[in-house]
């Protein structure tokens, strides 16, 4: 039984420290890009989306052990919305991101 319990302990914690990546991720991101890029997409200022990260990233470093409680859950969520919705409008505006200015599909 002990090595269940092991192994469940270890499956927990890489999920905690995915979940931080996440989180840390999405707060490093949104700290890089200007101020302005937030706006001119229509979303939340660059100081709310970092204090959202920010608050993600704390909880999240705070349930490394534990990523499965409700509050860590809301926070990856968070950092999700930022990372699928928030960071792809302001990569378009920034001109990062996209295609590369390349040949579009196949040969």
């Amino acid at each position: 039984m002990s090595s269940i319990f092991a192994v469940q302990s270890v499956v927990m914690l890489v999920l905690g420290l995915v979940a931080l990546g996440l989180q840390v991720f999405s707060l490093v991101d949104a700290a890089r890009h200007r101020a302005d890029s937030f706006t001119a997409t229509g979303n939340q200022t660059k100081p709310i989306w970092l204090a959202i990260t920010g608050v993600a990233s704390a909880i999240g470093f705070v349930s490394v052990t534990n990523p499965l409680n409700i509050f860590n859950l809301i926070a990856v969520v968070a950092a999700a919305v930022y990372l699928t919705k928030v960071r792809p409008q302001i990569q378009q505006i920034t001109g990062r991101g996209g295609s590369s200015g390349g040949h579009r599909g196949g040969w």
